[in-house]
């Protein structure tokens, strides 16, 4: 927990942890229904359509109306949007990177045997 806190700090001053984590799950599962997105997030469709109005006025995400169904929208990231997701991920590569390079050789190696496990972990319920 400690180490996702001081990560979450490493995102930009203006964006909440809920508005970055919903970009990077539209960046990673391509566009997407704010259902989908609700499901993807774990939260109700209400709180999600509060934080893409704040990133869509902000111009990181687009939305647009289902041709067949004008009830669904379909979001998706905006150039503006895919730049923030990629910053925000290279500043928190670079701050991992500066703590593992003070690191002694075995605690990386342990760090190493340990990320299948972790990966495990975090793999989603079928």
């Amino acid at each position: 927990m400690r180490l996702a806190r001081r990560l979450r700090q490493q995102s930009e001053p203006d964006i909440t942890p809920s508005m970055l984590s919903a970009l990077s799950t539209i960046e990673r599962h391509g566009p997407l229904t704010l259902r989908e997105l609700a499901a993807h997030e774990r939260v109700q469709p209400p709180t999600v359509t509060a934080t893409l109005a704040r990133l869509e006025s902000a111009g990181m995400v687009a939305r647009e109306t289902d041709l067949d169904d004008r009830r669904v929208s379909w979001v998706s990231l905006t150039p503006e949007g895919r730049r923030l997701v990629e910053a925000n991920r290279s500043r928190k590569t670079e701050f991992l990177a500066k703590r593992l390079s003070r690191l002694e050789d075995n605690e990386r190696e342990a760090l190493a045997r340990a990320l299948p496990i972790l990966e495990h972990l975090m793999e989603e319920e079928r």
